[in-house]
């Protein structure tokens, strides 16, 4: 199937926009990850035992949150992206290993978790943005039971 050169482009849009959700994330750079989603967007991370809300209101979660861990990275892979017209789906997985200090402060538990981000995006003027994202739960190793993601 040959695709047009929109088409094309949209793709690598949504593609960059994934990876720039993932970068801002790692790096902690909460207005570089607010750039991802849309003013209305709804994020719903409750499958790991985060909250569900809008941008704002999740990203003071992730703010207080993210900096109990010194390292994360998290890796987009298998991308299924619909586009149609100004708007798209996306199911793309991701694989997140990440560490949690140790009571000692020398040592760090090192955790992976693997799912999907499930995904309605928009065409903006500013590009493709997220305006739904829900995180499906895959896996997740954490050992420790005050870690352990809420499962419904």
């Amino acid at each position: 199937m040959s695709m047009t050169v929109q088409q094309l482009s949209d793709r690598l849009e949504i593609d960059d926009l994934l990876v720039r959700y993932a970068t801002g994330v790692d790096r902690k750079d909460w207005d570089l990850w607010e750039t991802c989603f849309t003013a209305d967007a709804v994020i719903d991370y409750t499958a790991f035992g985060g909250i569900r809300g809008g941008v704002q209101e999740v990203r003071a979660w992730l703010e207080k949150t993210m900096v109990m861990f010194p390292m994360s990275q998290h890796m987009i892979l298998n991308r299924e992206v619909e586009i149609d017209g100004e708007t798209a789906t996306s199911r793309a997985g991701f694989y997140n290993p990440m560490s949690l200090p140790l009571d000692d402060g020398d040592n760090r538990l090192l955790f992976f978790e693997g799912g999907y981000y499930c995904d309605r995006l928009r065409r903006t003027p500013e590009g493709w943005r997220i305006e739904e994202r829900v995180e499906e739960f895959s896996y997740s190793t954490r050992l420790n039971p005050q870690l352990k993601p809420k499962r419904s």
